[in-house]
């Protein structure tokens, strides 16, 4: 019964949700670089400059650039029309291997006004791209937009997403591309995430994703991966986000579910922003796959595969510190079912992901609310070697072997899992909660550090169940 209680209100409240942005597109297969044609004589460089330079707009210099060069751009504030809807555009295998460089020191001397444009940067179909030293600010749909690309460079970039953007916008985004890094990055108020990278083709030799000391915060989600594979991400920062990571299957873009992806050594703390109710970006109720994204949750694998979430440190998240919820609304067949193509059998279930290894809590000064949340759906999913807070802080259901089994052996077929419906039916009215009452459900608000690794958390809300955002709010240290 319950579960029919759930799926009638799925069906009444998914008019209430937006979709999540990216609909499934038969892009073409991102190819593999080959040799570059450079310019006779060798790779050149080229200068953009607001007074002196030979270029005075970044596309006039990328326009004549080729394979190979390097265009280098000084300190100012740039308003650039590569279309009417993109400012800069780096497009097809004659722009190979192309490198933007700004000031890598400071990439806030170094900014792209979108002035409302979709994209500040898109690079399509132009293998391994070098985006360096830059700010985006004032785009509609995203900061930093890959797509189509075999290999590309995001190091150093700043992603301001604020009040000009659109429902759905991105920071660092990298879609149905292969390998690529993004490092020393950071990207705050974004109106879906900080950080993005789904639909990754399968491959029979991965190529992976790599992402390194990144920085998201104020987002309505730090990082979200629709479909995302063969992505480690470490030693980066996830906070004061609605959500603070969200790896998750839809049949919205190709080739679900997510899998094969690291999540390790990493700060995962404070993601209590509750945007319904104020925030620094117009006024979104997301959501994924017909639910809302649930306030209060440092990390949710909704679906997925073969996922590894290791050492990280995740404290002062008032719904769940880590949390593994089955992608309970997608259909299992279908026009859209199929057209997702998806990967294997039953893509919504949650397979083999190991929770391994996690600190939770601070040391007791910044305590989850729940620091591990599982529904028990799916096969081979295990959690060993994570230190609990204990004490106050529960886990759902309660901890037991049944419950949260613990790890076999890299290696070796992964525990039983028994689904607890109560378990999901709990998780999901956490979520469903903001569409009702723009207020998040089953939130805890716990006692929190003034301050960690130099940042601070955003102010309590007067009855103390989530966090909002205000004008006086600093920005934190960039992680450069």
């Amino acid at each position: 019964m319950k579960t029919l209680i759930r799926t009638l209100v799925f069906a009444a409240t998914a008019a209430l949700m937006l979709p999540a942005l990216a609909s499934a597109a038969d892009y073409p297969l991102p190819a593999n670089p080959g040799k570059p044609s450079p310019r006779p004589g060798g790779s050149a460089t080229l200068t953009v400059c607001k007074k002196g330079g030979k270029y005075k707009t970044i596309q006039a210099a990328v326009t004549a650039a080729r394979s190979g060069d390097t265009i280098k751009i000084c300190d100012g504030t740039y308003q650039e029309a590569a279309t009417t809807t993109l400012a800069v555009q780096i497009e097809g295998a004659a722009k190979n291997r192309i490198k933007l460089i700004g000031n890598v020191k400071n990439p806030s001397k170094v900014v792209i006004d979108a002035a409302g444009k979709l994209d500040g940067i898109i690079i399509n179909a132009a293998n391994d791209v070098t985006l360096q030293g830059i700010t985006a600010k004032n785009y509609f749909g995203n900061g930093f937009f890959a797509v189509n690309v075999n290999g590309y460079v995001m190091d150093h970039l700043r992603a301001y997403g604020g009040a000009k953007t659109g429902d759905n916008s991105y920071g660092l985004y990298a879609f149905n591309s292969i390998g690529g890094t993004m490092t020393n990055d950071e990207a705050y108020y974004n109106t879906d995430a900080g950080f993005y990278i789904g639909q990754t083709p399968v491959q029979v030799k991965p190529k992976r994703s790599i992402i390194k000391n990144i920085s998201a915060w104020g987002n309505v989600l730090g990082w979200s991966g629709t479909n995302m594979r063969y992505v480690t991400i470490t030693k980066s920062r996830f906070f004061n986000n609605g959500t603070g990571v969200v790896p998750n299957a839809l049949t919205s873009e190709l080739y679900p579910p997510e899998e094969d992806n690291v999540i390790s050594d990493n700060d995962i703390y404070w993601n209590n922003y509750n945007y319904y109710r104020g925030s620094a970006f117009p006024k979104v109720t997301p959501g994924t796959g017909g639910i809302p994204y649930p306030v209060g949750i440092g990390l949710l694998l909704f679906g997925g595969r073969r996922q590894v979430v290791s050492n990280n440190r995740v404290f002062g998240n008032w719904g769940a510190g880590i949390g593994l919820v089955e992608q309970l609304t997608m259909s299992h067949s279908g026009t859209g079912y199929d057209h997702s193509q998806p990967v294997g059998d039953q893509p919504w279930k949650l397979k083999d992901n190991r929770i391994t290894g996690n600190i939770m809590g601070n040391g007791g000064k910044d305590l989850n609310a729940r620091d591990l949340a599982y529904d028990g759906s799916g096969s081979g999913n295990c959690f060993s070697d994570n230190k609990l807070s204990g004490g106050v802080v529960a886990t759902t259901p309660a901890f037991t072997p049944t419950a949260f089994p613990a790890c076999n052996p890299v290696g070796q077929p992964g525990p039983v899992n028994v689904f607890n419906g109560p378990a999901q039916d709990e998780a999901v009215n956490w979520a469903l909660a903001l569409a009702i009452s723009g207020a998040p459900g089953g939130t805890i608000a716990r006692a929190i550090s003034p301050t960690y690794g130099g940042t601070s958390q955003f102010p309590t809300a007067p009855d103390g169940v989530w966090t909002l955002w205000n004008a006086k709010v600093k920005t934190p240290k960039a992680p450069w």
